[in-house]
């Protein structure tokens, strides 16, 4: 365990690196690397850190600080970058000397994290094969140098992940220098969770080395029948099987306005509980959600069917339309079938039918086994003439 990191910042100061999305990619290298930086100091691992703030470099400076920052012949140097052209994934670029043992790690840790990945490689000077692409590979004394691309800032789905999960793809990059160089590794205190979800190619023995926990102990803990598992399911980790958190998992498909339906909480609310600064939200990520489950001795919960709508509700159980969508902190009139309501409660002694499109007084009575003049006394109607959403007693 006699190695020593440098961590390096691509770009910085009036040299803004790759835009994209509304992101600097010199803010998001930077970010990249104070972290790298304060985790490795944290698990006791020897590290330097090039630039600490928004300062350009030349590359001559570059180099001059790095070289000077060398003082160990097991010297790592890991580049932190932000990709462009419209790729997308995490991507490694590791030295001509070396082999791809620590890129390997990296790459994989990153996305076991949750990012897509691309590939680690070496690239060539054209003008001399001999030497590697990048200066930072190129022209530092140090032993092994890797060039970390954690996505393209141009590409919408990496831009959001970088600006949601970039401390986890980092984290990736501590955990492979611990597994690389032998020193002893500990998860931050905010990624020590009682549980796991499950994804693709994950098994019961793969979970059980990385969270050190036996794969007996793992079945009993979730009282599992089978060694089976399947993506999206939740593991836990510990003996406290109780729903501590109000966390959901993020569905193929979700929008925030789906979710929002679906826990009855209005989409600010959402944005709110977890610091989001915008709509965008991906796929497997945690949102804090808190769902309404008021219970109101004076409310019953109304389930939405076809052909339902706030006014035909509000008649139905004798309540504003305002009021309605009051109680239930509505944000939007229009309603999903499924969607859950509280209503008043309210002792109907007689059934009701709620008048949809295509809809007469005989297909009425016939679908209720009533005559068209039980059904006409029944709600002291004068006409024939029926419209959209008009309640009818059908007892």
């Amino acid at each position: 365990m006699n190695y020593s990191i440098i961590v390096d910042a691509g770009h910085g100061g009036i040299d803004s690196g790759a835009v994209g999305n509304n992101l600097l990619e010199k803010d998001l290298n930077l970010q990249a690397a104070q972290y790298l930086y304060n985790r490795l100091k944290e698990l006791g691992i020897p590290a330097k850190l090039v630039r600490d703030s928004d300062e350009y470099l030349p590359k001559d400076e570059r180099v001059r600080r790095i070289n000077n920052l060398y003082d160990n012949s097991n010297t790592i140097l890991v580049s932190n970058h932000m990709n462009a052209g419209n790729g997308e994934g995490a991507e490694i670029v590791y030295s001509l000397k070396n082999n791809s043992t620590l890129a390997d790690l990296a790459l994989n840790n990153i996305k076991e994290a949750g990012q897509k990945v691309r590939k680690t490689y070496q690239r060539r000077l054209p003008e001399n094969p001999n030497l590697d692409y990048y200066y930072i590979l190129r022209e530092t004394n140090v032993t092994e140098p890797i060039l970390v691309e954690y996505g393209f800032i141009d590409n919408i789905n990496d831009s959001n992940r970088l600006k949601n999960n970039l401390n986890n793809y980092v984290e990736g990059v501590v955990k492979a220098i611990t597994e690389y160089t032998g020193y002893s590794y500990t998860p931050p205190y905010n990624e020590v969770k009682d549980y796991y979800i499950v994804e693709k190619g994950d098994t019961l023995y793969s979970i059980s080395r990385r969270f050190n926990i036996p794969v007996n102990e793992l079945i009993r803990i979730n009282n599992l029948n089978s060694n089976i598992l399947s993506i999206g399911q939740k593991l836990y980790l510990t003996e406290n099987n109780n729903e501590l958190e109000n966390i959901y998992i993020v569905q193929k498909g979700d929008t925030l306005y789906s979710i929002s339906r679906k826990f009855n909480i209005p989409v600010d609310e959402i944005i709110r509980m977890n610091n989001l600064t915008n709509n965008n939200i991906l796929e497997g990520q945690e949102l804090i959600i808190i769902e309404n489950n008021t219970t109101n001795d004076d409310y019953d919960i109304y389930e939405v069917v076809k052909g339902d709508s706030l006014w035909a509700i509000s008649k139905k159980y004798d309540i504003r339309v305002n009021d309605l969508v009051d109680i239930n902190n509505l944000t939007d009139l229009n309603l999903s079938i499924g969607q859950k309501l509280l209503v008043p409660k309210k002792d109907i002694e007689e059934d009701i039918y709620i008048v949809e499109k295509g809809d007469t007084l005989w297909s009425v009575a016939k679908k209720n086994n009533l005559t068209v003049n039980e059904l006409k006394e029944l709600n002291n109607l004068n006409s024939n003439l029926l419209s959209i959403g008009q309640t009818l007693k059908i007892k």
